[in-house]
């Protein structure tokens, strides 16, 4: 596989035959997210997530998915230290299961569990956590490992519903966030879409009422409170930056 989802850049298939004797350091830092400005999120972590990250929305292909924003300029992380280790309580699902993803046949009946083989906790030295035991069976990591991704999967075609309801109901509108650092230097941050306040107003009744039954309006309204965290990731960039736009949205400064 080429370079894809972000930072997987060789991600081959796990089997016995080729990882028999892998080892992983789990504590390996995440390096590997150094230039990831954002990365999708599912439903369920909005409730985590909303307290340190603004949750926004990205448009992919014809469907629409959510994303945490992890910089204010293209392949910048403002959520990891000097030393490579994650600055902010929460850590998202699609970060934490790396090196591993799956892979999905063109028919989408299967799944396939890849690891990223240019992932520098990897090792063949029996350093941290065994892929394989004695036995080429999958270890007691592996099994956890695919557990993790299954349930990741899971919760993908959940948010993946959540959010063709939202496309349909025509909430989601195109924004953008501006900011002026202090050496001058401004910058923009667009392409993607969060809901439109006035149009949640405006939904019928019935339809409002089957979002609240379903925890889909808690989720809209963690979304527009996530917002006023662009306010917060300014400040990761230079300390104090003044904010310029056009309209404010949940104490978050967008355009």
């Amino acid at each position: 596989m080429t370079k894809q989802l972000l930072f997987y850049e060789n991600a081959v298939p796990v089997s016995a035959a080729r990882h028999a004797d892998l080892s992983i350091e789990t504590g390996a830092g995440y390096a590997f997210a150094s230039h990831a400005s954002a990365v999708p999120l599912m439903a369920l972590e909005f409730i985590t997530a909303a307290s340190e990250y603004a949750i926004v929305f990205a448009p992919i292909g014809d469907e629409i998915f959510p994303a945490v924003v992890l910089g204010l300029r293209t392949d910048q992380n403002l959520y990891l230290d000097q030393n490579a280790k994650w600055d902010a309580k929460y850590v998202p699902a699609f970060i934490r299961r790396y090196p591993f993803v799956f892979s999905t046949s063109a028919d989408r009946k299967t799944l396939t569990l890849c690891i990223d083989e240019s992932y520098k906790g990897l090792n063949r030295v029996g350093e941290g956590e065994r892929l394989f035991d004695e036995e080429r069976k999958p270890a007691a990591y592996t099994q956890r490992v695919l557990k993790f991704l299954q349930e990741f999967q899971s919760h993908f075609q959940r948010t993946r519903q959540f959010c063709q309801r939202l496309k349909e109901l025509g909430l989601l509108e195109p924004t953008g966030v501006q900011v002026t650092a202090a050496g001058g230097e401004k910058m923009s941050l667009g392409g993607f879409l969060v809901v439109n306040r006035k149009k949640l107003r405006s939904v019928p009744d019935d339809k409002l009422l089957a979002m609240a039954k379903s925890d889909e309006l808690e989720l809209l309204h963690l979304h527009l409170y996530s917002l006023r965290n662009f306010a917060e990731m300014k400040d990761r960039l230079s300390g104090s930056l003044p904010v310029e736009s056009t309209e404010s949205a949940a104490g978050a400064t967008l355009q």
